[in-house]
């Protein structure tokens, strides 16, 4: 099998690290060395594969388990997620068929039907970022997307032989993956020292993939983002993940939004916020003032008596809703404008209301003390 980097020194990361520490350190890392930040540096590209390979690893609960307990058995070269799935065998003879097979040919014996290692398979889902203004999330938008994932080698196409050869059936199992050993009254069997459990033998492993029959690879798609997204929407993109095994199907792509903060409008929920300053002589006369929407702007009444925080609402005017569900509504914060310093006249004209303004605002909070 051949030796995979360590997925925690790949990321930098301690392995005692939380899903958190593990999600943040991919994440700069896949933004420094994103294929569309480097274009045509080729180390950047495989820096890019091998932080995904080692995400792939670490954000699966499962197989970050696995990692570690094998860790300590097969070293850093250890790759638990080949071991499972089945990566070829390379010139060491690695295992081809992964655990199951070898289980299922354990219990089910000779003759019980087809081997797992002859099932279609599906590919992995697998997921991404994109970064997109706050306007493309309000309108939808198509954009590029790049992804690290395992798929046929070019130069073998899958097989993990050399161009101009095939894998041959294991002399020693017959294709079958095990031998058996007599002990007394039972027959133990495992995985077969020549072929490592694959049935096949690789004499001459393609060059490119060593015998693994896959690669690291980057692939690139424009993603259609629906109007109306949040940040950390996902976004399916069907048969777009990893190519499966045998002939089975792809997996899917997850594409999550990450969507950039507005100057204006704040995000809450399905609705949109916004702040709108008023004067005082509106906020007690009343008044009609201008606001934006997403497409322009309209007008609003303010009630005479309008209080500092009071909330009014444009229904309809508010961000598309996912799945066709119509569109939320925007919701306008009257914040009373005071002023942080006044001329003569203006403190002349303030001293005049107040000796005009009866009553005490702070009455009811002394009343009843000690009741």
């Amino acid at each position: 099998m051949a030796a995979v980097k360590d997925p925690y020194k790949t990321l930098g990361v301690d392995k005692k690290a939380s899903d958190d520490e593990i999600k943040k350190a991919y994440r700069k890392l896949a933004r420094q060395f994103h294929p569309d930040r480097n274009p045509g540096d080729t180390a950047a590209e495989e820096r890019f594969k091998e932080v995904q390979q080692a995400y792939d690893v670490l954000s699966d609960p499962k197989k970050r388990k696995e990692y570690d307990a094998g860790g300590g058995i097969f070293g850093s070269g250890f790759d638990p997620s080949a071991f499972r799935r089945g990566a070829g065998a390379g010139a060491g003879g690695g295992f081809t068929g992964g655990i199951g097979d070898i289980l299922s040919d354990l219990f089910g014996g000779a003759g019980g039907g087809p081997s797992p290692r002859n099932v279609p398979e599906r590919g992995r889902d697998l997921e991404t970022e994109v970064h997109i203004s706050f306007p493309q999330a309000m309108e939808g938008a198509q954009v590029p997307v790049a992804v690290s994932m395992a798929a046929p080698c070019p130069t073998c196409k899958g097989t993990g032989a050399q161009p101009g050869t095939q894998p041959t059936v294991c002399p020693r199992c017959e294709g079958r993956g095990i031998e058996s050993q007599g002990q007394g009254l039972f027959s133990i069997s495992q995985p077969c020292s020549q072929c490592g459990g694959s049935g096949t033998v690789i004499e001459h492993p393609c060059p490119t993939c060593h015998g693994s029959g896959q690669t690291r690879q980057v692939k690139r798609y424009r993603a259609n983002i629906p109007a109306g997204v949040k940040d950390g929407s996902r976004v399916r993109l069907a048969g777009k993940g990893e190519p499966g095994r045998r002939g089975g199907p792809a997996g899917d792509l997850y594409v999550i939004t990450r969507v950039g903060e507005s100057s204006i409008f704040r995000r809450k929920g399905d609705n949109l916020e916004v702040d709108v300053p008023i004067t005082i002589p509106e906020a007690i006369k009343g008044a009609t003032v201008e606001v934006p929407t997403l497409n322009g702007s309209k007008r609003i009444r303010v009630p005479a008596g309008t209080q500092h925080g009071t909330v009014q609402r444009l229904r309809g005017e508010g961000p598309p809703k996912l799945g066709n569900r119509g569109r939320g509504d925007i919701h306008y914060r009257l914040t009373i404008d005071v002023p942080r310093s006044l001329n003569k006249k203006q403190k002349q004209a303030v001293d005049e209301l107040e000796g005009l303004i009866d009553g005490n605002p702070r009455q009811g909070l002394f009343q009843g003390r000690g009741a």
